[in-house]
C-alpha cells in the first residue's frame, strides 16, 4: 500500500512540473510569435513582453484556484495566460479587434478575462494593488473562500499607493498575496539610482508587519511552492504575503525589439541572466529525472505552435469594432 501511495505521488509531482513547464513555453512561443508578427504593423499598440519571466507568472497563478483573482500591470501577457486567459480573445485584443478580451479598445496593457479571475490590467505603475486589496476586503467581508494576488514591478514600490495598500492589507489581514517581479530596471533606470542600497525591497514588505520572502524568480517550482502556502495561509484567515522574485526581460522595456546596445544595460549582464533561462532549467530538470523524453517534449511544443497559428488566424480574420460602439463601456456618454 505504501508503494502505491509512493508511486500515486510521483505521478501528481511529475504532473505539476510538466504543467508548469508547458505553461512557461506556451507563454515563451506565443510572445515570440508576437515579436515575430510585430514589424507587419498590424498590431498598432505598444506591446511589453515578459521573455524571460515566465517563471514567476506560471509559478505563481499555478498555486490559484480558479475561483480566485489576479490583477496585473503593463507586461500582462504571462500573466493572462497563466492564469487561464483566452489566447485567441487576447491576440485579438492586440490586433485591435472586436473579438478581443476587451472589444480591442484596449491592446496588449488592458487585458482581462472575468470567466478565470483575472480582473484586469492597467498600465499606469501600481495602480492595480489598492484594486487588489480591495477585491481582497470584499472577499473578506462576504466570507468567501477566494484568494487576490496582484502583479507588481519593482518600480511600483516607489509609488505611495504601494505603501498604502500594504498598510491596509497588514491592518485587516486580507487573504492577497503580492508578486513583485523585480527584473532590475524601471524602463531604462537600474535599482541603485531609484532606492537605497541598504534596503531591499523585500524590507519594504516586512515594514508594514507583512511576511515577505525574497526568491529565485527562474525557478517555476520554487515559485509555485511558495505561493501555494501563501495561498493556504491566506484562505486559513493568516493574512497576506509579499513576494520579492528576481528574474529578468531579455527584451526591451516596449516592443518587439532588444535594447542591450542603448547603453543602460551590458550585453554580458544579459547573457549571465539567459543562461538561467527558466524553461531551459525546468527543461534539464525533467530529462534529468527521467520524468519525459524528448519526444515528449517535442510534441508539447508542436501542440503549442498549433494552438497559436489558430489564434493568430482568428485575430487577423475578426472584424475590427463597430464606429457605433466606441463609447459603449464607458462611465459616461
Amino acid at each position: 500500500m505504501q508503494a502505491g501511495y509512493s508511486q500515486l505521488l510521483k505521478g501528481v509531482v511529475e504532473n505539476i512540473s510538466m504543467r508548469l513547464y508547458r505553461e512557461m513555453l506556451r507563454i515563451r512561443l506565443i510572445e515570440e510569435r508576437i515579436a515575430a508578427l510585430y514589424p507587419e504593423q498590424e498590431m498598432r499598440c505598444p506591446v511589453h513582453l515578459c521573455i524571460g519571466q515566465e517563471a514567476v507568472a506560471v509559478g505563481a497563478c499555478a498555486a490559484l484556484a480558479r475561483r480566485d483573482y489576479v490583477l496585473s500591470g503593463h507586461r500582462s501577457h504571462g500573466h493572462y495566460l497563466a492564469k487561464g486567459g483566452n489566447l485567441k480573445a487576447m491576440m485579438a485584443e492586440i490586433y485591435g479587434k472586436s473579438t478581443g478580451c476587451a472589444g480591442g479598445k484596449g491592446g496588449s496593457m488592458h487585458l482581462i478575462d472575468l470567466d478565470v479571475g483575472f480582473l484586469g490590467s492597467t498600465p499606469i505603475v501600481g495602480s492595480t494593488i489598492p484594486i487588489a486589496v480591495g477585491t481582497a476586503f470584499g472577499s473578506l467581508m462576504r466570507n468567501e473562500d477566494h484568494v487576490a494576488m496582484v502583479f507588481l514591478g519593482d518600480g511600483a514600490v516607489e509609488t505611495g499607493v504601494f505603501h498604502e495598500s500594504l498598510n491596509f492589507a497588514s491592518l485587516k489581514r486580507l487573504p492577497i498575496i503580492f508578486v513583485c517581479e523585480n527584473n532590475l530596471y524601471s524602463v531604462y533606470s537600474p535599482l541603485d539610482v531609484r532606492q537605497p542600497a541598504s534596503r531591499s525591497i523585500t524590507d519594504l514588505g516586512r515594514a508594514h508587519g507583512i511576511e515577505s520572502i525574497h526568491g529565485d524568480g527562474n525557478d517555476v517550482e520554487l515559485v509555485y511552492q511558495l505561493c501555494s502556502r501563501a495561498a493556504q495561509k491566506a484562505r486559513n484567515g493568516g493574512g497576506p504575503t509579499f513576494f520579492e522574485f528576481a528574474t529578468y526581460r531579455w527584451r526591451e522595456h516596449c516592443g518587439h525589439e532588444y535594447d542591450n546596445h542603448i547603453g543602460y544595460r551590458t550585453e554580458q549582464e544579459y547573457l549571465e541572466w539567459k543562461e538561467r533561462c527558466p524553461i531551459a532549467l525546468m527543461e534539464a530538470r525533467l530529462l534529468g529525472n527521467d520524468h519525459v523524453s524528448r519526444s515528449a517534449l517535442n510534441n508539447v511544443t508542436a501542440e503549442i505552435k498549433d494552438e497559436i497559428n489558430a489564434a493568430v488566424a482568428f485575430a487577423k480574420q475578426s472584424p475590427f469594432p463597430e464606429q457605433n460602439t466606441m463609447s459603449a463601456h464607458v462611465v459616461a456618454d
